[in-house]
């Protein structure tokens, strides 16, 4: 790639995207679009419902990457992440001489300017931070824009162009295009970054931990020593990694000492209370609306963003009583023949154990966990032993075959046969099932009254939510009909 075309021109007409189904890079089409640009896209999986969202916006979508995609040259090419330096389009664009970006370049250049980023990063927790967040800036008519990984349920939507003065982005560690290998955050810079943990994850790019703290390490010295950094206390690799920046650190979570604190928590319908204590004087009772202590710490998170831009604290809680929530992170999605059925997008083994510890105190029965490895870092063996540990909580736990495991080399897969035979050796009942039908009938068949299933995958898992819920609905109609 000619790096002197890796630009924004002065005057953009019409800009075309690659890779523009996935979650962010479509949200960004339509934010383009509404912005009044003329906007195309192209991708090899245009199915529902991303290609008939695209559709009803009126971007152009073409099936496929394809050189004649780029035909009309358009004035700038926004290449996803997804595309590899051989992908037909980025060859000519290359051999066209087009101008061209990443995604969070354009991000910076078209959504966020004369405005005040708020960036959320870290391991877990990103999406949910952010919502509420964004929610909450709404809900106080600042009239935020956001773009964000995962849907709110308030908005419908994982994006919003406002007029006001904040734009809330998810940072996401992932790398950034083909032709720029740094993490997609290190693009932003934000008036307050909000840093929630560090683990080992996405190990398709990264080697190990060492390797993705040096990725927060470089986004930390980044940091201008006018904005904030709104840090978690009880991570010791957000504490290795803060000494780097110079930004006003504000640490949050139940450490003594820490700006923000939690205590007396208690739960509250399916989310908690807990008295606020900021700089150690309590400010009062708050509502964090989703359950469990890491959402807990989220909340305390998006307070702090919200203080530290001199809003009125107590302002605040009146928003989060009236969060929605994220769909696919910690969904209800439905109740059919006594059973609550709860889809999660958790799959590191950390954030399985957050999401079954948050969960099991709501199962008026039995917590029942269904689990599919899916992501590139699920699939791979790096995760064996601490999957092993993640299910304690789990009544019973029933694990998928990897639907894709064909894309891990065999010397890195792990394997779902054993990790269900090293959690029946912990005393967790686990099943392994080839199918996701298997998966349906099994619990049709087992489910007693009152039972929670959680089912956790980053992916669609083969509709199997709504599958589960109509089946337990037609078998409990005919045992009522059978007994009648």
């Amino acid at each position: 790639m000619d790096p002197a075309n890796n630009q924004i021109p002065a005057t953009v007409k019409s800009i075309h995207l690659t890779a523009v189904c996935g979650t962010a890079m479509g949200a960004l089409a339509v934010m383009l679009k509404a912005l009044g640009y003329r906007v195309t896209g192209s991708d090899q999986n245009t199915y529902p419902p991303m290609s008939t969202f695209l559709a009803e916006k009126g971007i152009t979508l073409s099936m496929g990457f394809d050189a004649a995609h780029l035909a009309h040259h358009p004035d700038l090419v926004i290449v996803g992440n997804a595309i590899t330096r051989d992908n037909p389009e980025a060859v000519y664009l290359n051999q066209a001489g087009l101008n061209y970006c990443s995604m969070p370049q354009a991000v910076n250049h078209f959504i966020t300017r004369d405005t005040k980023v708020l960036l959320v990063t870290g391991t877990h927790g990103k999406t949910t931070t952010a919502s509420m967040l964004a929610w909450a800036l709404y809900h106080l008519g600042f009239d935020p824009s956001f773009l964000i990984g995962g849907i709110l349920k308030n908005f419908n939507s994982n994006f919003r162009l406002g007029r006001g003065p904040y734009t809330v982005l998810e940072g996401d560690e992932y790398d950034t295009a083909f032709f720029d290998k740094g993490p997609k955050f290190l693009h932003y810079d934000a008036a307050i970054t909000i840093l929630t943990g560090i683990e080992f994850d996405h190990a398709d790019i990264y080697r190990d931990l060492a390797h993705v703290k040096s990725a927060f390490e470089q986004k930390m010295a980044r940091l201008a020593s006018d904005s904030t950094l709104i840090a978690f206390d009880a991570d010791v690799n957000v504490d290795a990694v803060i000494p780097k920046n110079r930004a006003n650190i504000e640490r949050y979570g139940q450490k003594p000492g820490s700006f923000w604190q939690s205590r007396n928590e208690t739960i509250k319908g399916y989310g908690m209370q807990f008295d606020l204590v900021q700089d150690d004087r309590s400010v009062g009772r708050f509502f964090a609306p989703l359950p469990g202590r890491h959402n807990l710490d989220n909340t305390l998170a998006a307070i702090a963003a919200v203080a530290s831009l001199g809003i009125d604290i107590c302002r605040i809680n009146p928003a989060l009583t009236l969060f929605k929530g994220i769909k696919r992170r910690q969904e209800i999605r439905g109740v059919a023949a006594g059973i609550t059925v709860v889809d999660d997008f958790a799959h590191h083994p950390t954030a399985v154990t957050a999401t079954i510890t948050s969960l099991k105190p709501h199962a008026q029965n039995r917590l029942l966990t269904v689990f599919e490895p899916r992501t590139h870092s699920s699939m791979r063996k790096v995760f064996q032993e601490a999957y092993a540990r993640a299910f304690d909580m789990a009544d019973l736990v029933l694990i998928r075959k990897p639907s894709a495991l064909e894309k891990v080399p065999p010397d890195e897969r792990m394997s779902a046969e054993r990790l269900v035979a090293q959690l029946n050796q912990r005393g967790v009942a686990a099943f392994y099932f080839e199918t996701t039908e298997a998966i349906i009938t099994f619990v049709a068949r087992e489910r007693r009254e009152g039972d929670l299933v959680l089912i956790m995958s980053n992916g669609g898992f083969d509709n199997i939510h709504q599958r589960l819920i109509e089946t337990l609905g037609k078998t409990d109609k005919a045992n009522r009909q059978n007994s009648g």
